[in-house]
């Protein structure tokens, strides 16, 4: 339910916005995806802000970091690269549409796994979170982004303009980055998580998983 909550705050902030900013171009919505990113990755510092002002104050910075300022910024920048006039790099024909929708399906089902199996501390992580590796973390570190990187790209068939694939590339990379950037935090919130990082890949399971 907190995840549905936040994702319709994000798409509000992202319609507000482009009332009020209307049709940019590719200037306008890079800068809203890559101040999003930029946001989203400072969020991934919980364990320091927490040594600055305590575990609430930490929690509260990385809450307002991610979910009030850097999902909105990134979703209001995808959707203004969405709606940006930008010559087609190809033409996305009913076969890459089929795609697209199976991409979107196959990466949702993760997706949405990881959320509900991750619950609270996907948007509001605290230095006492424990470790959870049951479901899909029993295979992969980051199931959500693992699915995310197969929305996008599925997403990015359906309007291959110039803009667009441009933004989905950096959704593409922001999430390895992201990942990359919580493990480091991870690592100092849960004393476990380094030899969890031995056990478990990051994306891509294992056909047979190390017991």
């Amino acid at each position: 339910m907190n995840t549905v909550i936040y994702l319709l705050l994000a798409f509000l902030a992202a319609y507000i916005s482009i009332i009020y900013l209307g049709a940019v171009g590719m200037g306008g919505a890079l800068f809203f995806i890559v101040t999003g990113f930029a946001l989203v990755g400072a969020s991934a510092f919980t364990a320091y802000y927490s040594k600055l002002w305590g575990e609430k104050g930490g929690q509260i910075a990385t809450i307002i970091l991610r979910n009030l300022l850097g999902i909105p910024s990134w979703f209001t920048g995808f959707v203004l690269a969405w709606l940006a006039p930008s010559p087609f790099l190809f033409d996305s024909n009913i076969t890459f549409k089929l795609m697209g929708v199976f991409l979107i399906i196959i990466g949702s089902i993760p997706f949405i796994l990881g959320h509900i199996e991750l619950g609270w501390r996907t948007h509001m992580p605290s230095v006492k979170d424990t470790l959870v590796r049951h479901g899909l973390y029993a295979y992969v570190r980051h199931p959500i982004y693992a699915g995310g990187f197969l929305i996008i790209i599925g997403i990015g068939l359906f309007k291959p303009t110039l803009v667009f694939v441009i933004a989905c590339v950096l959704g593409v990379i922001w999430l390895d980055v992201q990942a990359r950037l919580e493990e480091i935090d991870l690592v100092q919130r849960m004393p476990d998580y380094r030899e969890y990082m031995k056990q478990v890949p990051r994306f891509i399971p294992r056909f047979e998983r190390e017991r």
